[in-house]
């Protein structure tokens, strides 16, 4: 096989920088990562990353610090829920749906992220068959930097 030329080898060095200097738009889209911080016996943690996995998400699970997550990342206690997460800068208490994440990151508020409080019955992560199906209406909420909070999207 002969050896490429020094012109064949510009050649292949300018197309190479070129593709790197395409626009990331043309470049295959990455999987949105979400860090999880959580207990390691919770199974409904477990189903709820489930449902961030399976709506293309990549969860990255730590299964302790639940705690020392909420409050580095500034979600008030009353807040809380048996895990928290972090999106792309966006905190995430609790059972929050993919579809309110999403909106999250397409409108990108100034906020410290969202969260679903408690754990209802009826979220994801929470809605399985041991539950009986049962659907409780519950509220994702909006974390504002000022402590405030307001409904992001209610489920009745």
């Amino acid at each position: 096989m002969p050896t490429p030329s020094i012109d064949q080898k510009r050649r292949q060095l300018l197309a190479g920088s070129l593709l790197l200097a395409l626009p990331r738009a043309w470049a295959a889209p990455s999987r949105p990562v979400v860090e999880v911080w959580k207990s390691p016996a919770c199974g409904c943690c477990k189903d709820w990353i489930a449902h961030l996995e399976q709506s293309g998400f990549e969860a990255r699970v730590h299964d302790t610090g639940n705690a020392d997550a909420r409050q580095r990342l500034g979600i008030p206690i009353e807040y809380g829920s048996c895990h928290t997460a972090m999106v792309d800068g966006y905190a995430l208490e609790g059972h929050v749906p993919v579809r309110e994440i999403l909106r999250l990151l397409d409108e990108r508020p100034n906020a410290i992220g969202l969260a679903v409080p408690a754990m209802p019955i009826g979220s994801p992560g929470m809605d399985g068959p041991e539950y009986a199906h049962r659907r409780d209406p519950y509220d994702v909420l909006l974390l504002a930097r000022d402590g405030a909070a307001r409904i992001f999207q209610s489920y009745r």
